[in-house]
């Protein structure tokens, strides 16, 4: 019998119990070993629920607990989350976790608690929801040296640039729309502004380097002001417009972004739309790999989560990185194709976009303007050219 506690019984924590309920018999067979919740610690009680009886308001129930092998934490933020965790991997207890700000901010701390107590500190459910993007960089493809990894990382925006897309509607009857269905919290800034996607970029960028990548090292940019008129220029265009995260290697460093991008019908995430997400890998050796599914809710995210608990059962352990800082490269050397708007008739678009070298004009049907997709340029040389232009609107990088 190996018993395990879990940390929060919100949206993912009761998608560790009802997995368990569902297919106790299927994960006791892979993992050779009867699992057993025997706690579960949150503020609220919870009457009339299966797990009632175990349910606890007290860490000290799990901490002092010899039974308890491993403990999974579900909680989100970083404290109490991180001395509890602490204290845990110290005292020789596994952690498996889904908090990507934990994770991010303070894995190394983690990974050093987990090597002294002798302890897995495992966190493939803090990327990626259910697509086992952790693991297969970590264990599949560690033979390459990767180059770029990118993808869609975040349900909530994709959820409301699709329905923008298809629905024609504004970001605020979107926006609206992905509260009521539950797909955005109360307080959806962390997603719309990027924050939620860099940390998980950052996650992937220090597996990568073996180095911490902290959030604060990741440009990022929201969708905050992608209107309407954005879309039908992304129609025009046969494009599509997504949040993309993006980490590219050079030099034995990193220049990572999250930014909306006009995604072209031929790229592999122009098609990946609602609350999905999709991670694409480019190694020297593998080429490119997608990995692609759900990668948020209750049931996808808690199946990451048993996939690091039978991990760990078996006595698997997961990549770390270090402390050492890793190198950031300068962002501004970084170079994409640029969509613009600009105010004006289309018959003046000659003078401005030979300013930027080349390029066809393109009309949304909006008065008084015109956009166009720059050649590729770094975005040091963007910031020079754009500074020219009198009428100039907003850009979008092209992915």
């Amino acid at each position: 019998m190996y018993n395990i506690a879990i940390m929060g019984f919100g949206v993912i924590g009761s998608g560790v119990y009802d997995i368990a309920r569902k297919n106790g018999t299927l994960i006791e067979g892979r993992a050779g070993e009867e699992i057993r919740i025997k706690r579960i610690l949150d503020l609220r009680d919870f009457d009339g629920h299966p797990a009632s009886s175990l349910i606890t308001h007290s860490f000290d129930d799990i901490i002092n607990d010899p039974e308890i092998s491993l403990v999974v934490e579900t909680m989100g933020g970083v404290e109490p989350a991180f001395s509890f965790e602490k204290r845990l991997l110290a005292s020789g207890r596994h952690v498996v976790t889904s908090n990507k700000e934990l994770v991010e901010e303070k894995g190394f701390e983690l990974f050093e608690a987990a090597r002294e107590g002798g302890a897995l500190f495992l966190y493939e459910a803090s990327v990626g929801g259910g697509i086992p993007i952790i693991r297969n960089l970590t264990d599949c493809i560690v033979a390459d040296r990767i180059d770029e990894i990118s993808g869609i990382l975040n349900g909530t925006t994709n959820y409301i640039l699709s329905s923008m897309t298809d629905e024609g509607i504004s970001y605020e009857e979107a926006l609206k729309k992905a509260l009521e269905l539950g797909y955005a919290e109360k307080d959806p800034s962390a997603d719309v502004e990027g924050l939620d996607a860099g940390r998980k970029i950052a996650i992937l960028a220090s597996i990568v380097l073996g180095k911490t990548v902290h959030l604060c090292d990741v440009v990022t940019e929201g969708i905050t002001g992608i209107s309407s008129t954005d879309f039908s220029y992304a129609r025009e265009l046969n494009m599509s417009i997504k949040l993309v995260a993006e980490a590219v290697f050079e030099c034995g460093g990193v220049r990572a972004l999250v930014a909306p991008r006009l995604v072209p019908v031929t790229n592999s995430l122009h098609d990946v739309s609602g609350v999905l997400n999709a991670v694409t890998v480019h190694g020297d050796m593998s080429d490119t790999l997608m990995f692609y599914g759900r990668g948020a809710g209750s049931h996808a995210t808690a199946s990451a989560v048993w996939a690091d608990i039978i991990s760990a059962v078996r006595g698997a352990g997961s990549s770390s990185w270090s402390g050492e800082r890793a190198l950031i490269l300068d962002p501004q050397e970084a170079r994409h194709a640029f969509f613009v708007r600009i105010s004006g008739s289309i018959e003046s678009a000659h003078e401005v976009i030979g300013l930027f070298g080349g390029g066809s004009p393109v009309s949304a049907k909006k008065r008084g303007e015109f956009g166009f997709v720059t050649p590729v340029m770094s975005e040091a040389e963007f910031s020079l050219k754009s500074a020219q232009l009198d009428g100039f609107i907003k850009r979008i990088r092209v992915k």
